[in-house]
């Protein structure tokens, strides 16, 4: 854990008071949980509480336990003082509330909807510059040396964001232009459904007649023989008429491997360029720029404890100033430490990854192996469904960590013997074979990516 607050080292001393003394719910609830890190300071951590009888109460029952725990943590003795504060108590309560009042997240989604990504809020730093001054010669149709524009990062550092600039750019400067805009994702689904409904010719007439083609996350299309084949031709036609192409990825067009060489030849064919995580001076900077978009006043300290806790993420870091402007809008509750400090706690949680369904993960397998997910779980065992079925349950297996028992009950209630088979298939092939190593490599980060 990083002790970086009182708060930081308080949370830790409840959690191994609980475990270590094997402490209740209620007890912790009612006890612990409320009170308030004050200071530290001469050897004493000082903790508030609301009324006489808690602080009594906890001098007689818990402190003796709190006094270890700091020791452990810290390293040194320390007493704890348990003070009578309401002011303080009351203070953390009402942050508590707040954080989960319903009104928030309604008030956030306003704010968001409110906000338009354009070249004058993106803000421009070392970690991204070479990117921004290129998607701003795009949107400018000056794009020759630059078709196409391959952008690439981690998710949350404003591939999207300069995307969106483009596209508002050049709808603003170019009345009638007809800009497609779409997700890697959305394109395959899209020409599934075309196949799938005989209406090819009007999905390859949509992507033909566009003036501007804008792909968010590439990569996904990688081992999807049928979709590269056809945006393959796409990229041709545009790009031959000069047409504009922005791609983005999550990582260098060299790097997707199981991608045809044809198409990673062509999109390293114009400039590639990254955005890295930001610098603390860029950090300081986006979050002064979004509070100022929300006419919304931070003071300096907090901001600063904003950009040294959040360093590799936009997208969190723009996220905390909104939730703060929120609270303030519905609640009156000023932007302090504290509350940005909790802010902090709810939006890391938010952006965890959702947990992958097994669902997801024979779909994009099936996609790449045209197999359908419930000839998958099926008992065929054509060499094509055996294959494919044996890929998905390597990636369960790799990406969820779930028992063999678990996996194999997916498939039709398969034992435990046959998944271990199929995983051990799967990797003395990626041993022998570099190709289908990168096929199955790919088909992970595609699915660890989109979570």
């Amino acid at each position: 854990m990083d002790l970086t607050s009182l708060s930081d080292i308080y949370r830790c001393v409840v959690d191994n008071c609980v475990k270590e003394y094997e402490l209740s719910d209620t007890a912790r609830d009612i006890w612990l949980d409320p009170l308030v890190p004050v200071k530290m300071e001469s050897g004493t951590f000082v903790l508030a509480t609301d009324i006489d009888f808690k602080r009594d109460t906890l001098n007689s029952l818990y402190v003796p336990y709190i006094e270890e725990q700091l020791k452990n943590i810290l390293g040194v003795p320390m007493k704890c003082e348990i003070i009578v504060d309401p002011a303080a108590a009351a203070s953390k309560s009402s942050v508590e509330t707040l954080m989960n009042t319903d009104n928030i997240n309604d008030t956030i989604g306003t704010i968001n909807n409110k906000i338009t990504y354009t070249f004058n809020n993106f803000i421009v730093g070392p970690s991204n510059n070479l990117a921004f001054v290129a998607a701003k010669t795009v949107a400018k149709k000056q794009h020759e040396k630059f078709n196409p524009l391959f952008i690439y990062g981690d998710s949350g550092l404003g591939k999207t964001h300069l995307l969106s600039a483009i596209q508002n750019e050049m709808q603003s400067n170019y009345p009638g232009i007809n800009i497609i805009y779409i997700p890697a994702e959305t394109f395959t689904n899209e020409f599934l459904h075309a196949i799938s409904s005989n209406n090819v010719e009007e999905f390859d007439e949509k992507y033909r007649s566009a003036d501007a083609l804008l792909i968010d996350d590439i990569q996904f299309i990688a081992g999807k023989d049928q979709t590269e084949e056809k945006f393959f031709h796409i990229f041709n036609e545009l790009y031959n008429q000069n047409k504009v192409i922005v791609l983005t990825s999550d990582r260098p067009a060299k790097e997707i491997k199981s991608i045809s060489d044809r198409l990673r030849t062509r999109f390293s064919s114009g400039l590639i360029a990254d955005v890295k995580p930001p610098e603390y001076e860029t950090r300081l900077a986006i979050i002064q720029r979004k509070a100022e978009l929300l006419n919304f006043s931070i003071g300096d300290e907090v901001i600063d404890y904003i950009a040294t806790k959040l360093k590799s993420n936009i997208r969190q870091i723009e996220g905390v100033v909104t939730k703060l402007n929120a609270l303030y809008m519905v609640s009156q509750l000023k932007p302090t430490i504290t509350v940005a400090q909790n802010v902090i706690k709810d939006i890391v949680t938010d952006h965890q990854p959702i947990p992958v369904t097994i669902d997801k993960i024979i779909g994009e397998v099936g996609k790449i192996y045209n197999i359908d997910p419930e000839e998958m779980r099926s008992q065929r065992r054509t060499a094509n469904i055996s294959q494919a079925r044996k890929v998905a349950i390597y990636v369960i297996q790799d990406v969820t960590g779930l028992p063999y028992e678990t996996i194999g009950k997916e498939f039709n209630g398969r034992d435990h013997s046959t998944v271990v088979y199929a995983i051990k298939s799967v990797k003395e092939e990626m041993e022998r074979d570099s190709s289908f190593r990168s096929v199955v490599e790919d088909i992970i980060k595609n699915i660890k990516t989109n979570q």
